[in-house]
């Protein structure tokens, strides 16, 4: 997926929760690859700005700003004057918005919204939210309001007169992100157990660098309101905790709240307006944009397609463990 580098050329580059996994590596990436004029990271933890700041210290494109999505007026004053969004705060963890799901849903919802305001009164060029596999028929609280997040900015291309286009982004889980149940795993690497909710659950997984140069082809590649999915791989809990300890063993410890035993990219439902392509599959807003799509190489999947963690491809042992080995 080669971006040509004309496209960020000179170009001002906003990331909300920009102190994330993938805004650390999104930054790495705009600036080993691509000549952008700023980059401005915005994010209400002051302490993770700071060790960023310290991070990039010798770069001067880069511009900290404190703030958060739920504040639409801090937002807006911020975005002006930038070209491209990448929205990528969320409140993501599953327990804990069960638990406090007003919080969850003034940033995952509320926070779209303003976000999407903001990037039509700025005149944004264009927009890639982020968004996860939990939002495909969702079960617990962050899915079902990352699924309203992601109906939001579909919408938007047919419902607004202004000229920001808005995009999806949907993928698994981010195998150095903060919180994965990797690093968790490796700390249990001496116990003579290994917490498994349920024994034949699987779950999708990707780089981050592949998280990445996927968002900012997708950003290049939308004409507004698609969904995109990225073709990735499964693993059984099992399996990964076998990668990181061969002989591991196991308790299990039961389906926590709003947890799924399969989770899934694409329903059947979203299969009847979805295209694929040789990486990647788009869930597409109409009809004529499905027919622009596959007149340019894409093809109709199946009315009953589904895109499970269970029936997707799958990742050997020995395929997980050296990926794990060569995360930073």
């Amino acid at each position: 997926m080669e971006l040509n580098k004309k496209f960020f050329l000179n170009k001002r580059i906003f990331i909300t929760g920009g102190t994330g996994t993938f805004g650390t590596s999104m930054i790495k990436n705009l600036l080993s690859n691509y000549n952008v004029n700023k980059i401005t990271v915005y994010s209400r933890d002051e302490m993770k700005q700071w060790y960023l700041r310290e991070q990039f210290s010798k770069f001067k494109k880069i511009n900290f700003v404190l703030g958060d999505v739920r504040d639409k007026e801090r937002l807006t004053n911020c975005m002006e004057g930038n070209d491209y969004v990448f929205h990528a705060a969320a409140t993501k963890i599953v327990p804990t918005s069960e638990f406090n799901p007003e919080e969850c849903i003034k940033t995952n919802i509320i926070g779209a919204m303003n976000v999407i305001d903001a990037a039509k009164n700025t005149n944004i060029k264009r927009v890639v939210a982020l968004s996860t596999d939990k939002a495909s028929s969702p079960i617990n609280l962050y899915g079902a309001t990352k699924l309203c997040s992601d109906k939001l900015f579909v919408s938007q291309n047919a419902i607004s007169k202004k000229k920001t286009i808005f995009g999806v982004v949907r993928y698994g889980n981010v195998m150095a992100s903060r919180g994965s149940i990797i690093p968790f795993f490796k700390s249990l690497k001496d116990h003579k157990y290994f917490p498994i909710t349920h024994s034949d659950m699987t779950r999708f997984f990707l780089t981050i660098e592949d998280a990445v140069a996927f968002s900012c082809f997708c950003l290049k590649k939308m004409y507004g309101g698609e969904i995109f999915v990225k073709k990735i791989r499964s693993i059984k809990i099992t399996d990964l905790a076998k990668s990181i300890k061969k002989d591991a063993k196991f308790k299990i410890t039961g389906i926590r709240p709003g947890e799924k035993i399969h989770e899934q990219m694409i329903g059947s439902d979203e299969s009847l307006n979805t295209a694929e392509f040789k990486d990647h599959y788009e869930i597409l807003p109409n009809m004529k944009e499905k027919n622009l799509r596959l007149k340019q190489g894409g093809h109709k999947v199946s009315d009953d397609f589904i895109f499970s963690s269970m029936t997707a491809k799958k990742f050997t042992i020995k395929q997980f463990s050296k990926m794990i080995d060569n995360i930073n």
